[in-house]
C-alpha cells in the first residue's frame, strides 16, 4: 500500500509543474462539448447552444483572448491551491490515496472547476465561445505577430499540463494536422523521456526550485524599485501573472541548460519515483525552503 509520502510526492509533482501559488504550492484544459469526443482540438469547453449572430462588429481581438486566458489562469491557480490544501489535510488526517488515483482525481476536479468558471469569464469579457476558440487558434498560428496571445495561452496550457501530465504546451490544431500527416499519414509516436535516477531527480528539483526562487525575488525587487504598489490588487495580479510565467521559463531553461532535461522529462521522473520516500522528502523540503526564502525576501503574496 502506498505510504503517506506517496501522496505528498504527488502533490509535489503538481507543484513542480508550474510556478508558485501562494509560495507553498506551485501549481488549458481542453474540455470538449458533450457532442464531441475529448481531443486535442478542444482548447476550452464549447457551448454548442450559443447562437452565432454573424455580426461584423462582433469580432475577437488579441486583447480579448489575452484577457480571457489571463482571467482563467488566475482563477484556476486558486482552484489548484485549494485542491492542494485539501490533499494536505487528508494526508495529515492519515488518509492514503494511491498516487495514480490521486492524479486522476485532481485532474477531474480541475476540469470540473474550469467548466464552471468558463461561462462567467466569457460573459464578463463579452465573448462568444466558438468565436473565441477560432480566434485563439488563428492568433496562435502567427506567434511572432501576436506574442501576448502566445504567452497568455501557453501560460494556461502549462497550468493544465502540470495537472494532467499531458504535453499540451504550444499545441494548435494546425500543428496536430502536420504531425499526423507525416510519413504517409502515420501518427506521431509517443515521446521518449530521459530516465533519471532518484538522486538525479533530486538534483534536478533543487536546480528547478532555486531558479524559480531567484526569478521571483529578482522580479519583486525590480517592481519595488520602480515604485509599483503591491497594495493595489491590480498590480498584485499583474505581478503574479508575469512572475508565474517568468519563473516557469527560468526553471525550464535551467533544467535544459544544466542537465539537458525538458519539463516533460522532469515530470515523468517525478511520477516514476513517486513512491520513493527520499524523493518525496526532498521535494517537500524544497517547497518549504522556497516559501521561507520568498517570505524573507518580501515577495508579495496573493
Amino acid at each position: 500500500m502506498p505510504s503517506a509520502t506517496t501522496t505528498a510526492t504527488t502533490v509535489a509533482a503538481i507543484a513542480a509543474g508550474c510556478s508558485l501559488i501562494a509560495y507553498g504550492f506551485s501549481h488549458l484544459s481542453k474540455l470538449s462539448s458533450s457532442q464531441r469526443p475529448k481531443t486535442k482540438t478542444d482548447l476550452i469547453e464549447i457551448d454548442d447552444e450559443i447562437d452565432d449572430d454573424d455580426d461584423d462588429d462582433d469580432f475577437i481581438t488579441p486583447d480579448d483572448v489575452v484577457a480571457v486566458f489571463d482571467k482563467l489562469f488566475l482563477t484556476m491557480q486558486q482552484v489548484v491551491l485549494q485542491l492542494s490544501q485539501q490533499v494536505q489535510q487528508l494526508q495529515m488526517a492519515g488518509q492514503v490515496i494511491p498516487e495514480k488515483q490521486l492524479r486522476q482525481l485532481l485532474k477531474a476536479e480541475f476540469e470540473r472547476a474550469l467548466s464552471e468558471c468558463q461561462a462567467q469569464v466569457f460573459e464578463e469579457n463579452d465573448v462568444d465561445a466558438d468565436c473565441l476558440e477560432e480566434a485563439t487558434w488563428e492568433f496562435m498560428d502567427s506567434p511572432e505577430e501576436y506574442p501576448k496571445v502566445k504567452r497568455a495561452v501557453e501560460r494556461f496550457q502549462k497550468l493544465y499540463e502540470s495537472m494532467s501530465g499531458e504535453d499540451v504546451v504550444g499545441w494548435t490544431p494546425n500543428k496536430a494536422k502536420k504531425a499526423s500527416s507525416r510519413e504517409d499519414g502515420a501518427t506521431t509516436a509517443g515521446v521518449v523521456r530521459k530516465e533519471l535516477s532518484p538522486s538525479e531527480l533530486m538534483k534536478a528539483a533543487t536546480i528547478y526550485f532555486d531558479a524559480i526562487t531567484e526569478i521571483m525575488i529578482g522580479l519583486s525587487d525590480s517592481w519595488k524599485a520602480e515604485g509599483r504598489d503591491f497594495k493595489d490588487p491590480e498590480v498584485l495580479k499583474e505581478f503574479h501573472m508575469e512572475a508565474s510565467t517568468d519563473a516557469n521559463e527560468a526553471g525550464e531553461e535551467k533544467l535544459m541548460s544544466e542537465l539537458g532535461l525538458s519539463m516533460g522529462d522532469f515530470r515523468s521522473a517525478i511520477d516514476k519515483h513517486s513512491r520513493n520516500p527520499a524523493v518525496g522528502q526532498t521535494l517537500g523540503m524544497l517547497q518549504i525552503k522556497q516559501q521561507q526564502d520568498l517570505i524573507s525576501a518580501g515577495v508579495p503574496m496573493m
